[in-house]
């Protein structure tokens, strides 16, 4: 072959493969050198480009946003997931345990109108909007883009019902001329209720009334604690009282102001639980003098044995 025809075609090899080089490696090039729709470097790039640069115009969804919510019972859950860069795909809403889909965009697919879906441009976020949540709405729910494969984000829902209860009930026992102090604890309510009532058999309580001496503390936080203070008891206070939360059903307690006596219940259970503790002092002293007199038994029975090898 002749020589000059051999380098023309080892160059021609040569110029094609570092051409290829630059493809993979540095995107398309022009004939001046400047880079057009040039793509970043990567260890693991292929020839259609970066992973990571096609990733990025590609929709994706805002991790930070909850994937926890706690609603209350007959209120409304609010359900949100971020999508960034969505273009021309699809969001919508699927609930889990049925696959059923409840919303596809802005639309409402189901024919539970308690489900509507809200989208906030400035936000790039989709709320699905559970109207009067109920304890079965409970569970999860998924927000999906409509690309191939389809992406979904799951967010658990927790319905709760708020409960009231006022400790030490059902029956409580106070002296004459004492103070009485009821405790009402409501709990499992995402916000504090707006107000509590209480109330004296059916009458609300006045905290200004003539008798005087009763005021009301309210501590809110994750658990509301309002505590129904009444000075220098007397036997017109006994009866049932009410403590009735904005957020729950109500809590009752019947207390019996005593003038001087006690109930036979408490009594009982005072001298039963004087009794047990009786009970377990016997008991142990007993186990104490067994043990010690079976220890003492055993040395004797050593020294014995001792005493005989050495006579032999």
């Amino acid at each position: 072959m002749n020589a000059s025809i051999f380098t023309r075609i080892l160059g021609l090899c040569a110029h094609l493969l570092f051409s290829g080089v630059l493809l993979v490696k540095g995107g398309v090039q022009s004939a001046g050198g400047s880079g057009l729709n040039v793509l970043p470097e990567s260890g693991t790039l292929s020839p259609l480009g970066s992973p990571s640069a096609h990733n990025r115009f590609e929709p994706q969804f805002d991790t930070m946003i909850p994937r926890n919510v706690t609603a209350l019972v007959g209120k409304s859950a609010y359900l949100s997931c971020r999508v960034r860069n969505l273009g021309n795909k699809t969001v919508s809403w699927i609930r889990h345990r049925d696959l059923h889909i409840l919303t596809v965009g802005s639309y409402t697919y189901t024919s539970d109108q308690r489900f509507q879906a809200n989208h906030h441009p400035e936000t790039d976020e989709w709320t699905l909007q559970i109207k009067w949540a109920q304890k079965r709405d409970a569970g999860i729910y998924e927000c999906q883009i409509s690309t191939q494969p389809v992406r979904s984000y799951s967010v658990n829902l927790n319905v709760v019902v708020p409960t009231a209860a006022i400790l030490g009930g059902p029956d409580l026992h106070v002296d004459k001329g004492s103070t009485i102090n009821l405790t009402c604890s409501i709990r499992f309510s995402p916000e504090p209720p707006a107000y509590i009532f209480w109330y004296h058999h059916d009458d609300v309580i006045s905290y200004d009334s003539n008798r005087g001496g009763v005021s009301v503390i309210t501590e809110k936080g994750d658990v509301t604690t309002s505590f129904l203070l009444i000075q220098h008891a007397d036997i017109t206070d006994s009866g049932k009282y009410s403590c009735s939360p904005s957020n729950a059903d109500v809590a009752s307690v019947r207390v019996h102001v005593l003038n001087g006596e006690r109930p036979a219940a408490m009594q009982t259970g005072s001298a039963g639980l004087s009794n047990s503790s009786v009970n377990v002092l016997a008991l142990i002293i007993t186990l104490y003098l067994y043990t010690a007199t079976y220890i003492s038994i055993q040395l004797e029975t050593a020294k014995t044995r001792g005493a005989a090898s050495t006579t032999r």
